[in-house]
């Protein structure tokens, strides 16, 4: 796997760039991650960020909405904005050399929006829209209440906001949120592609440089305890979720984390598809994913089932994650390491998978890690590593929520 040269700058006002050179490619694209997050949703008005990431893209800079659609379809730049936990987040992907007039478009998206009055409705429709949308998708539903109650709030309220606090949400709140918010201070500039620092450090400091401020709110955070939940829902399935505490993508422990995650749920030969799916079909869809914040991480399993055969669903699901303890194949691990290594081979061929990396690498660790030290980490794993790890950070303290028809015990 050839190695990209990776540099980073920081400009005066605090953003950071982090340039990944890509030569073999003809694209490139940008990660901007701005500490403006839904964890600073004012109280009781959840939702705001993603309803300011959709009103940042209507009109900005000189241009109307109109004008600027057409001017990133003229230039090919396919973008996106959206809310996380504690960023928002501007992407943007386009050939290598439209790459300074992305920069310099979104730099207006993200600091000169217009935030017209008379779009604000249609905002707000489309965060309804979204909401909505996961209410009538239960196995959706449950995942998002799972996350909700397994972190302290507000690190566990969902970024798409909620239904209860839409009505809540006005243009002055939001613009306020704006305001407070999106500053340089943190923010963090991921850049991949056929790009040098060199070439991209003078376009970003023309475009941010005099951008200024920081967001100095503190978030409070709440504890939290295991929890058992039911959601009453009409219908012939249930959607069962299950979490417990994992590690954080800090941690030093996070590969051997992620292996167990991997062997538990990386494939059709998992244990989880094989045991619970194929031998007994008890369900549909199980799958387990390893979930972190920046100080945290959570383990998040789901199984979604018919009524009548939730409950052992749910039995077999628990016993599988505990047998987990018990041993690990060699075969299981080669397997996960052979899934990682072509992952990380389509992940060298895209560059917006490696801004997104490089930034996210930043927010977490305060520096870059490369594909090659990605793949060490990997080769460096054995089942005495992976154990070891299960046995330190044992399946318990399981917090349960189902969505069907009846409660389980």
């Amino acid at each position: 796997m050839s190695q990209h040269v990776v540099k980073h700058a920081t400009l005066s006002n605090g953003l950071t760039v982090l340039v990944e050179t890509m030569p073999a490619v003809q694209s490139a694209a940008f990660s901007l991650l701005v500490n403006a997050g839904s964890v600073y949703d004012p109280p009781h008005q959840n939702g705001t960020t993603t309803a300011l990431a959709d009103w940042t893209a209507r009109g900005a800079g000189n241009l109307n909405s109109r004008q600027l659609l057409a001017e990133l379809d003229r230039l090919g730049i396919q973008g996106n904005e959206s809310a996380g936990t504690q960023h928002m987040v501007f992407r943007a992907s386009c050939l290598a050399a439209n790459l300074p007039a992305a920069l310099r478009l979104y730099g207006d998206i993200v600091r000169k929006p217009h935030l017209p009055e008379e779009e604000f409705e249609a905002v707000l429709s489309g965060v309804e829209h979204g909401l909505l949308a996961i209410e009538d998708e239960p196995r959706q539903k449950v995942m998002v209440e799972l996350l909700r109650r397994c972190y302290p709030h507000p690190w566990g309220q969902p970024s798409e906001g909620t239904l209860e606090d839409l009505p809540n949400i006005t243009p002055e709140s939001v613009r306020n949120h704006f305001e407070r918010c999106v500053k340089p201070d943190k923010a963090i500039l991921g850049v991949a592609g056929n790009v040098t620092l060199e070439t991209v450090l003078p376009v970003v400091e023309s475009v941010f440089g005099d951008w200024t401020g920081s967001n100095d709110q503190t978030v409070p955070t709440g504890t939290v305890s295991p929890v058992r939940e039911h959601l009453d829902h009409e219908s012939t399935q249930t959607q069962i979720g299950v979490a417990y505490p994992g590690v954080a993508y800090a941690d030093p422990e996070y590969y051997a984390a992620w292996a167990a995650v991997n062997v538990l749920s990386g494939g059709m030969s998992s244990r989880l598809f094989t045991e619970i799916r194929e031998k007994r079909g008890l369900c549909y869809s199980v799958y387990a994913t390893l979930n972190t914040l920046k100080d945290r991480g959570q383990v998040l399993c789901y199984a979604g089932t018919t009524s009548e055969r939730a409950q052992e669903t749910l039995d077999v699901l628990r016993a599988e994650l505990v047998r987990l303890g018990e041993g690990i194949g060699q075969d299981e691990l080669d397997r996960c390491k052979a899934r990682a290594k072509s992952s990380l081979i389509m992940a060298q061929e895209s560059s917006g998978s490696r801004a997104s990396s490089l930034a996210r690498n930043w927010y977490h660790l305060g520096r870059v890690v490369t594909l090659n030290e990605v793949r060490s980490e990997i080769e460096a794993l054995t089942v005495q590593k992976v154990l070891d790890y299960v046995h330190k950070h044992p399946a318990q303290d399981f917090s349960i929520l189902t969505i069907g028809p009846a409660a389980l015990k």
